[in-house]
């Protein structure tokens, strides 16, 4: 397989035509599944179903043929870090949205934790800049709660609204003080925006390193335990409940913060949540015999909570599944665990770990790409995940039957640290089509 990557232009002529035949057209908000055809003209989709075409496709359009695969609007990763500015050694805008192109991710939101920070207009507009000029997907990017992520005093969040950010958070770290977080979820509540909270007690974490549990205590590393998630979440679901903020809880890793949001939203409140495929494939015990790669924050959890996590996913108390793609460089992670640095790169993965979940029939498909496309749509408030006539042309083409190996040595980002290594996955996005270009393409794979 050889994989082919395109910039896109921005540039098609507005009358410029594509039509997708031989596709299953799949809808996760419509529900609709069903063989047929799609036409995109110039940046949007102009019109799909099966009887499109029965009179012939259009002289002037281009035919591209997908063979009976999957075709869904193209997937939304509402947590990553491009790195730049600050760390490009780690990663780049354009690297990081050409490993999303790959994973079939035709929209992405970066975190603010940058150097500098995202706090003020100036670095926001370098991020969209760079987007722009770079980017293989469209690059969105929330904004920093607190000057400098300090958590002391507030950004200045009107205009780094008006400035294009898609909500506010302090990702990285959690926002400690109670009454800064009432204020941001009252001025995003005006804004209407998310507030998105990285929920952890960082007094209680201490100087954990892993989940505090069995393994730990075997391997004699200090632990963070589930109560480090669970109050933080407790405490802004009040907060939440107290000024109608809008309140999403990124990567979510423990039973007791799930029944939280569960809780919340049977009371009406506006409180989302997402979850990482790490977390809902992977327990604690990978760490093994000091794993530096499956060192994360949050982190691996106890088997109890991946199956909570799965749990809220098939219920709906998890609304998105998103990766906290995290890259970093190898001597970062080959080091002692308790200095090792958290996180792992997760956009090549995040559809065919989700997947594995309807493989096993665990969850259906329906709810899966509910997860990638239109339910993070939503939590941000963008015009995506969804096939609608006029919509953007943002389309992902999906081989659900495509098995191969995970090697994070071949993956595009700049970086590998991934304990994925030779893991056997089962479906593969095969096309990825932003604003009616296809950027990404997996050669060859057509029989």
């Amino acid at each position: 397989m050889k994989q082919m990557f395109t910039l896109p232009t921005h540039a098609l002529a507005p009358d410029h035509k594509v039509a997708y035949i031989n596709a299953r057209l799949f809808d996760p908000e419509s529900g609709l599944d069903t063989n047929g055809a799609l036409l995109t003209i110039g940046n949007a989709i102009a019109d799909f179903g099966p009887t499109l075409f029965k009179d012939g496709v259009p002289k002037d359009a281009q035919v591209i043929d997908c063979k009976g695969h999957l075709m869904t609007p193209g997937l939304l990763d509402i947590q990553v870090h491009f790195r730049e500015p600050g760390e490009e050694y780690k990663e780049t805008i354009q690297t990081g949205s050409k490993s999303a192109a790959a994973g079939g991710v035709t929209t992405v939101v970066c975190m603010p934790n940058t150097k500098p920070v995202i706090d003020n207009v100036a670095v926001l507009e370098f991020v969209r800049r760079q987007a722009r000029e770079t980017g293989y997907v469209n690059v969105r990017a929330y904004a920093a709660i607190s000057m400098g992520q300090k958590g002391e005093a507030l950004t200045e969040m009107g205009l780094l609204k008006e400035a294009g950010a898609v909500g506010f958070t302090d990702d990285g770290l959690p926002v400690m003080n109670a009454q800064l977080m009432r204020r941001a979820l009252t001025y995003a509540r005006e804004l209407g925006v998310p507030i998105a909270q990285h929920a952890e007690d960082l007094n209680l974490r201490a100087n954990g390193c892993m989940n505090e549990g069995a393994v730990s205590a075997r391997l004699g590393l200090p632990g963070s335990p589930n109560a480090c998630e669970a109050v933080i979440v407790a405490r802004d679901i009040i907060l939440a409940e107290l000024t109608g903020g809008q309140y999403h809880v990124l990567h979510i890793t423990t039973a007791e913060a799930v029944d939280a949001v569960r809780q919340a939203k049977k009371k009406g409140l506006r409180v989302t949540a997402e979850v990482a495929p790490h977390h809902f494939t992977l327990t604690d015990e990978a760490v093994g015999e000091y794993r530096t790669f499956c060192k994360m924050n949050p982190p691996l959890r106890a088997e109890k909570d991946r199956l909570a996590l799965i749990e809220g996913l098939k219920d709906g108390t998890i609304d998105a599944i998103a990766t906290d793609h995290a890259p970093h460089d190898e001597e970062s992670k080959r080091v002692p665990m308790t200095t090792a640095a958290v996180g792992i790169v997760g956009l090549e993965t995040m559809l065919p770990l989700s997947l594995d979940l309807y493989h096993r029939k665990i969850i259906p498909l329906r709810d899966i790409m509910a997860a990638m496309t239109y339910k993070p749509a939503d939590i941000i408030g963008v015009n995506a995940g969804r096939l609608k006539k006029g919509a953007p042309a943002d389309l992902t083409l999906i081989d659900l039957d495509h098995t191969w190996t995970l090697q994070p040595d071949s993956f595009v980002s700049k970086s590998q640290n991934s304990p994925f290594d030779n893991w056997q996955a089962k479906g593969r996005a095969i096309r990825t089509v932003v604003g009616g270009e296809t950027v990404y393409e997996l050669k060859n794979n057509f029989a």
